[in-house]
């Protein structure tokens, strides 16, 4: 299990809700990094009744090479997959290789305690547990 750095205040989470051009509601989006150097991994986001997944495909890792950090509604995570050290001469070249880093906008309140990460055959999936409603009482 991957330990995830939480910098966010989990007392105050933010519920935000978007519309798209089709004219539904977005729930969230992926950033991508200014960065030219920077690449950012394919990222599915799901949503389940009780979590939110983010899954991304970035094979030939450990699980010590992610940087995973919650900070306010963002998700980080980042990375850097190394070009194996051997010379050669490439006459195609999709793989990237290098620094990644992908951002995921999470619009759902999250329960901090309740996160989960794992990297298994070329894919890591952090497991987000959404936090319950909070009932408040009207004082007299």
């Amino acid at each position: 299990m991957k330990e995830v750095d939480l910098k966010s205040d989990s007392k105050s989470p933010v519920w935000f809700s978007a519309s798209n051009p089709e004219g539904g509601v977005s729930h969230f989006h992926t950033r991508m990094s200014s960065r030219s150097r920077l690449w950012s991994p394919p990222t599915d986001v799901f949503e389940t009744d009780e979590t939110v997944v983010i899954r991304i495909e970035v094979a030939g890792m450990q699980d010590a090479e992610f940087s995973i950090s919650l900070d306010s509604q963002i998700l980080t995570i980042q990375g850097a997959r190394l070009d194996p050290p051997e010379r050669r001469a490439y006459h195609q070249m999709e793989i990237r290789f290098g620094e990644f880093c992908s951002q995921v906008d999470l619009h759902w309140a999250i329960d901090h305690e309740g996160i989960e990460a794992e990297y298994d055959d070329g894919f890591l999936r952090i497991v987000l547990l959404k936090a319950k409603p909070h009932q408040i009482e009207i004082g007299e």
